[in-house]
Formats: structure tokens, C-alpha cells, sequence
């Protein structure tokens, strides 16, 4: 791999004695991982029926190095949300950020949602998970993988910090700042990152950084967590970043992070700060690229906001009631939105935020079109199978599912599946929806997520 000069020279004054072994690692082979997504399925399990070479990641509970003839990417258990494919040392990310179940969590540059649905595995269904990203389109990109994922707590924004802040002062448990940065931690991982880090630099995004990991801090709760990561090794963007926000923020103080071998401690700085407490990832250290990762807490004494207040029960259209009934998905209806013809199951924790720009809020149960009721590709994903009275569970060795993928109508007369709304199922794992006619299974599988 052809390194820029510029950055060579900077990480051997950076790495001193070690820089040898770190330029040898990029002509090295590198290692690719996946995670479960634990909404889905257990390790035990996953390891049980797993066609691929897997060994685990040692900082995280649900990664898996796979083997480099695997192609998890072209599995259907990948479209069924059972993992993510996932860069190992970013895996390490959540993990240090430890997020539980009941908890109000921000992930504020949440883009393409690898993190956001790690979170989200986490906690289980229950407590609120906000996801950001600032760029339309990438905010898109978010929104799918959050219901490929099976996500149902989560509301997507499509804002800058700045004005999530005016809505969401000291509101937070945890926060998650996975910085956009200059990217020098994965240019083995892609080389068209080496040409972007030419155009612009550390100087370019350090800035961008210094402001979103203030108003990070200011929507961070007394007693909260807030962990600040790159994909970088500037000092400028990572150390420095750090030392900005303990500059201006002086409730906010930096916490261990567990170890785990090939963790590096943060450097010293030319101020005279000292921050073994932060972490860095090397590639010649460990099988990932490049990380680092920096843990704080606010000062002061957690409290609990309350949900928002409902005001009396929601009636439901009889069609949408008739379909919920034939399910037992858990949920009150006193948080049913119905925005025109579409149906959202909000989070209790979000507010109508009037203003702010929500790609997606909560779960989209379907849409209401005359007289019926159509449940949404986001729905089937957040169902399990016993949850729905009407499923058809194909093994993965069977032809049928991936003409289901490709969107083909497809017959189903060797199973006992009743006529209507059918939830197609691999594995267990939920696909999509049917609708099953005298044994011939109407393909509802959502037209963007088609197989070619």
C-alpha cells in the first residue's frame, strides 16, 4: 500500500521505535468481523447454525472475526438483521460505552449505523436511543439499517448538534461521539480514504470536532457517560479533542477504560496533560485498524426525567386494531402516531419535537390505504416469529429463499400456512412480508431491499 509521505513521516515521529512494525502491518492481510445483533439471536445459537470459519473478538461480547472466504454479506441472515458487518475495533466503541436496558442513549454521528444498532442490541428494547447524522443522505442510509436491525426504541434525526441541544439540554445517560474525522485509522481497510485525507486533513476537521464534543457534554446528564471516538491517529483530532472539552467543561472528567490486550494508553501533550485514561488501537498491536477512545463522566448526581404525559387512551382504526390483535407484539396504544396514512409506535421518551428534522420516529408499524391495513418491511423485522399467527419459516437450504430476496411470487402449498398476511421467516429469523393465496405467497418484500 503507497502511504502518503506526509503521513508517514508523521506517525514515525508519533510511534518513535514502534513505527517500523506499524508500517509493516499495512502490507498485511487484515481481518474482517461481524456482530450479532442480540435483538435476534444469542451467541449460543448463532454459533450453533453459523455456516461460516468464526473466532471471537476479545473486547466485545458479540464479534466474531470471520474467515477471508466467508461472504456473510451475501447471506440471508444478514437481510434478516441476525448481524452487522463490522470493522473489529470499532466494535470496541459501545462496548466501552456499556450501554443497559432502561437507559436514554444519543448517538450523535450515527451514520451508517453500525454503532447505533450495537447500542441498540444492548438495550434489549427498553429506554430510548436517539440517532443523528447530519447529511440527508447518509441519514437515510441509518434509517434502513435501524429497521433491517429490527429496532423499534430508536428515532432518527437528520440535525446538527447544535440545535438537538436546544431540545435535549442535560437529557442523556449516554452519549456516543464517533467523530467525523480524517479517517487515517482505515486506510488499509480502504485506499480511497488516502486521496480524501489529501484533500482534507486533521486542520480541516479537528474544528468540527471541538463542537460537537461541547454540545455532546451539554446534552449529557449529571452522573452521565459520554464516550468521544475516532477512526484516527492525529493527536490534533483525538488528544486534542479531549483536552478541549476539559478546558470548557470543567463537570466533565475522564474515567478508566477496561484493557484489553494491544489497548494503547492516549499520549501526553505538549499542555502537560496526561491521558493514559484514553485509549488507542494500533493495527501492528492487534487484528483491527485504527482507533481511539476516550471515556468521561459528568460530574454531579443522576437523575430520572419522567416519560411524556399521555392523556387518556388512543382509539385505533379498526382495521390497524384488527391487525394488531392477530399479533402478540407488545405495545400501548397510547403511543400510536398516525401521520396521514402512516402508523408510528413513538417512544415514550420522545416528545413531539416540533422543528426538528426526525427521518424516522420510532417504529413504522404500516399504512393505512382504503378500508385495510398494510404492515410495513420495518414492522416484519421487529417482530419474532411466534409473535405473528400466520408465518412461513423456510430453512436456509431451501431454493425459495432467495427467490423470496429477489422478490418472486413463490409456491408454499407443502406448508400449512393460512390465506392473508404471512410473516416469511429463514431460520426463525424474520424476512418480509407475504400474502398467501391457495399456496402462492405474494411477494411483499420491500422493492429497495430486492436482490438482483
Amino acid at each position: 500500500m503507497e502511504l502518503p509521505q506526509a503521513f508517514k513521516e508523521k506517525m514515525e515521529r508519533l510511534l518513535g521505535a514502534e513505527y517500523t512494525e506499524f508500517l509493516e502491518s499495512y502490507e498485511k492481510e487484515r481481518k474482517q468481523g461481524l456482530r450479532l445483533n442480540l435483538l435476534k439471536t444469542s451467541r449460543k445459537k448463532f454459533e450453533q447454525e453459523a455456516p461460516f470459519s468464526l473466532s471471537p473478538i476479545p473486547w466485545t461480547e458479540e464479534g466474531y472475526y470471520y474467515g477471508k472466504e466467508d461472504r456473510p454479506g451475501l447471506h440471508p441472515y444478514h437481510e434478516a438483521g441476525v448481524y452487522y458487518i463490522q470493522e473489529p475495533s470499532a466494535m470496541a466503541v459501545v462496548s466501552l460505552l456499556d450501554p443497559k436496558p432502561g437507559e436514554r442513549i444519543l448517538d450523535l454521528c450515527a451514520a451508517p449505523g453500525g454503532k447505533t444498532s450495537h447500542i441498540a442490541s444492548r438495550l434489549q428494547g427498553r429506554g430510548f436511543l436517539a440517532a443523528n447524522e447530519i447529511h440527508p443522505a447518509r441519514a437515510k442510509i441509518l434509517s434502513q439499517n435501524v429497521e433491517r436491525m429490527g429496532i423499534g426504541n430508536c428515532a432518527v434525526f437528520n440535525e446538527t448538534p447544535d440545535r438537538l441541544l436546544r431540545h435535549f439540554p442535560e437529557y442523556f445517560d449516554k452519549i456516543l461521539i464517533d467523530a467525523p474525522c480524517s479517517g487515517e485509522g482505515m486506510f488499509r481497510k480502504d485506499n480511497k480514504l488516502i486521496k480524501a485525507w489529501e484533500k482534507n486533513g486533521p486542520e480541516f476537521y479537528s474544528q468540527i470536532q471541538k463542537n460537537i464534543i461541547l454540545a455532546g457534554a451539554d446534552m449529557l446528564k449529571p452522573g452521565g457517560k459520554l464516550l468521544y471516538s475516532t477512526c484516527t491517529f492525529s493527536k490534533l483530532e483525538d488528544e486534542d479533542s479531549v483536552i478541549h472539552l476539559l478546558t470548557n467543561r470543567p463537570d466533565m472528567h475522564l474515567i478508566d477504560i477496561k484493557p484489553y490486550e494491544g489497548f494503547s494508553h492516549g499520549f501526553d501533550t505538549d499542555e502537560g496533560y496526561h491521558l493514559e485514561k484514553a485509549v488507542r488501537i494500533f493495527p501492528h498491536k492487534m487484528y483491527g485498524e485504527g482507533h481511539f477512545v476516550a471515556l468521561f463522566e459528568k460530574d454531579g448526581e443522576d437523575y430520572t426525567s419522567s416519560k411524556r404525559p399521555v392523556s387518556g387512551k388512543t382509539k385505533l382504526p379498526d382495521e390497524l386494531k384488527e391487525f394488531m390483535d392477530s399479533t402478540t407484539f407488545e405495545y400501548d396504544p397510547a403511543y400510536i402516531n398516525i401521520r396521514d396514512t402512516r402508523v408510528y409506535l413513538t417512544s415514550p421518551y420522545m416528545a413531539e419535537e416540533r422543528g426538528l428534522r426526525i427521518i424516522r420516529n420510532g417504529l413504522l408499524l404500516g399504512e393505512l390505504k382504503k378500508n385495510r391495513f398494510e404492515p410495513s418491511q420495518a414492522f416484519a423485522m421487529a417482530l419474532t416469529k411466534e409473535q405473528f399467527n400466520n408465518y412461513l419459516d423456510l430453512p436456509v437450504s431451501d431454493d425459495r429463499v432467495i427467490r423470496y430476496l429477489k422478490g418472486e411470487t413463490i409456491d408454499i402449498d407443502d406448508f400449512d400456512v393460512k390465506s392473508g398476511w404471512t410473516l416469511v421467516c429463514v431460520d426463525g429469523y424474520p424476512l418480509g412480508w407475504g400474502k398467501n393465496a391457495n399456496g402462492q405467497l405474494k411477494n411483499k418484500y420491500l422493492a429497495g431491499w430486492r436482490w438482483m
